[in-house]
């Protein structure tokens, strides 16, 4: 089950978030462009930034012709200067910056052999690196005001190994790690800061992968995992499949009232996660059937 939060009985809670500021970082599309739009309905000023400025612009102007706020700072996270930009924009144009979103991601697709120096440095330039350019002016603000909320869009990836992704995974993990280290850090300040871990998302994702695509590589894989489920007569894992980018921008922006350590937005994810860390070999016997379905498509197309 997804991850509920009480709720105080009586209380008016459409308001909490009005006026606030959010810097949201890849929020071109997919998760961050949902997210920014949900925001601004709720009446948050938000910052959208990243690399593809018609798409940004795209967004922003969405927002502004149903009466949000919205601005658009085109650049790359992987370089501090502009990341630190991105934040400090944030500052001048609304005073603060209350919400940092650190959305902007990418995964790439090979086996551990085939994946180069040059890959595992863009997968954790953008998936980890990154997160210290724009979270240091963000929090050097937040401190002075003593407010503030950190969301850490990490994966699934973050907190299960998958195979043909390797330097993702890796990255992910180093996120969640991040997170906890940085939730430390601000214990008892008045600042929150979360990861969180989708599964699937109808995103652009696995058709902008590094190496190649691995949209194909999914829509092949799948009819063989089920055979060979089938033929075991084993389980697969017990998580829910593909859901909207709004459905997970929903949770966030629940998130933002009601901050958790760590949140989950599939049925069943986190439910899996904690059975791979009590029974790491029941987890990996539900994963079976995935691992080789993937490995036999994996070698296929390798020879091809």
């Amino acid at each position: 089950m997804l991850k509920q939060v009480a709720r105080q009985p009586g209380r008016d809670e459409s308001h909490m978030l009005e006026g606030k500021s959010a810097v949201i970082t890849g929020a071109s599309s997919g998760i961050g462009a949902a997210l920014a739009g949900l925001m601004a309905t709720a009446g948050m000023k938000v910052i959208l930034t990243g690399r593809r400025q018609e798409m940004l612009d795209a967004v922003a102007g969405k927002i502004r012709q149903e009466g949000g706020t919205a601005t658009v700072v085109c650049g790359d996270v992987t370089r501090r200067s502009e990341a630190e930009a991105m934040v400090q924009t944030c500052i001048s144009k609304h005073g603060s910056v209350d919400v940092l979103v650190n959305n902007a991601g990418r995964g790439h697709f090979g086996s551990v052999e085939d994946t180069t120096d040059e890959v595992i440095e863009h997968m954790f330039a953008l998936n980890t690196f990154a997160l210290w350019y724009t979270t240091r002016p963000a929090l050097r603000e937040m401190r002075r005001r003593g407010s503030g909320h950190i969301i850490n869009v990490a994966s699934m990836a973050g907190k299960v190994g998958y195979p043909y992704n390797s330097a993702y995974v890796a990255a992910k993990h180093a996120c969640v790690g991040f997170t906890h280290a940085l939730r430390a850090e601000l214990a008892e300040t008045g600042i929150h800061a979360t990861v969180v871990c989708p599964a699937g998302v109808m995103t652009e994702w696995a058709n902008v992968t590094e190496g190649r695509p691995m949209l194909p590589f999914f829509s092949e894989s799948g009819p063989a995992v089920k055979r060979i489920a089938a033929e075991r007569g084993t389980a697969l894992p017990p998580v829910e499949g593909v859901v909207s980018p709004e459905r997970v921008a929903n949770a966030v922006l629940d998130c933002l009232r009601h901050p958790v350590a760590e949140l989950y937005t599939h049925q069943g994810s986190e439910e899996f996660v904690k059975l791979m860390a009590t029974d790491r070999a029941r987890a990996e016997r539900y994963q079976l059937p995935v691992i080789l379905g993937e490995r036999e498509v994996y070698e296929r197309q390798e020879r091809k």
